[in-house]
Formats: C-alpha cells, sequence, structure tokens
C-alpha cells in the first residue's frame, strides 16, 4: 500500500546524471512521461470530428447525385410545381430562393458541378479516415481546409448575419484551433521521445 502512495521512478527514468548514456531528464519530464498523453487524452472530440466530416462527405455525394438527376430536366418548372403543390406564395423568401437556385442550376454545367462536389465528398471522406485512425497528416488537412473556409464563412456572416452562420464559423474555428493544438502536442511529444531516448 506504501508503495502505491509513493511511487518509485524507475531505474531506467532517474538520470540525473549527466554521465548516465548523456540524457537528462528533470522531474517535469519523467511526470510527463509518466502521464498520459495530451493527444491521446482529446482523441473522443477527434472522433467526433471524423463522424462529422464523413457525414458531409456522404451529404455531398447524395446532393451531387441529386443534382446530376436534374441534368436533363426542366428545373424551373419543378421549382414552380413544388410551390404550387405547397400553396407558397411565389414572392415569398423560401420560394424565391428555390426559384433562384433552380435559374443558377439551369443556366450553370451540371456535370461541372458533379465533379467539383465529388472531389469534395472524396477529399472530407479522406480526412475523416485519417482522423479516426489519428493520423497526423489528417489533422494536417483539417487545419489547413478549415483555415480555407474561414475567410469565406466570415465574408457571409457579415452578409447574411444569422444564428446558423455565426455557429457554422464558430464551429469551424474550434476545429481549426484543435487540430493545430493537437499537431504541436504531437511535435512536442515527438521531440520528447527523442531527447529521452
Amino acid at each position: 500500500m506504501r508503495q502505491l502512495l509513493n511511487p518509485q521512478v524507475p531505474n531506467d527514468l532517474n538520470m540525473t546524471s549527466p554521465s548516465s548514456s548523456g540524457a537528462h531528464l528533470d522531474e517535469s519530464h519523467v511526470t510527463e512521461l509518466l502521464t498520459p498523453s495530451v493527444v491521446g487524452k482529446s482523441r473522443g472530440a477527434l472522433l467526433t470530428i471524423a463522424v462529422f466530416e464523413a457525414v458531409k462527405g456522404l451529404a455531398a455525394i447524395a446532393a451531387s447525385l441529386g443534382l446530376l438527376s436534374l441534368a436533363h430536366k426542366d428545373v424551373r418548372r419543378i421549382a414552380y410545381a413544388l410551390i404550387g403543390h405547397f400553396h407558397l406564395d411565389p414572392e415569398a423568401h423560401y420560394p424565391q430562393l428555390l426559384i433562384e437556385t433552380a435559374n443558377w442550376i439551369a443556366t450553370s454545367n451540371v456535370y461541372a458541378i458533379f465533379a467539383v462536389a465529388v472531389l469534395y465528398a472524396v477529399i472530407r471522406l479522406v480526412e475523416a479516415y485519417g482522423l479516426w485512425k489519428d493520423r497526423a497528416w489528417a489533422e494536417w488537412l483539417a487545419a489547413l481546409s478549415g483555415s480555407l473556409y474561414l475567410p469565406l464563412e466570415l465574408n457571409h456572416l457579415i452578409a447574411h448575419t444569422t444564428t446558423i452562420n455565426a455557429c457554422v464559423l464558430i464551429g469551424n474555428l474550434a476545429v481549426v484551433v484543435f487540430m493545430v493544438f493537437r499537431l504541436k502536442k504531437r511535435r512536442h511529444e515527438a521531440e520528447f521521445d527523442s531527447t529521452a531516448l
């Protein structure tokens, strides 16, 4: 019982004299070596982000397939039929958004949009796999791709200030900060492991 309350540092870790194989570990390094990794402790948050990225990738695939199914259809007529079927006012905000989207689809290259959406989905799914497997390259990808979205989301929030847009910006910023934190901790732990050897 006494040993449990007052644990001894193993002899191979207690290198306080410079003569022991040229390595020197002070008490703070020994404590850090014996405590669980900070990177390991944040695993639950990482898995949550991985699942969220996978959902975004699957949603992009579903949306791109839906868009592709409209390639040879009169989407304007479909939009007006939906508005009439649900007895909506065509001049109201959301029906207007539907009409504008239908006009945009009708005048756009659907196949090019489909290709971009599939590329986006592949990136999200690869990132999700890497985060799930705790790979550093996936954390770099998440930090960089998230950083690219921040200016766009900020501009969108300024133009259309809503609670949802603010939450999207804050969530994306939190993911970027979290990934940068994990990457710094990874580097710190790698440096510590190399000095401990």
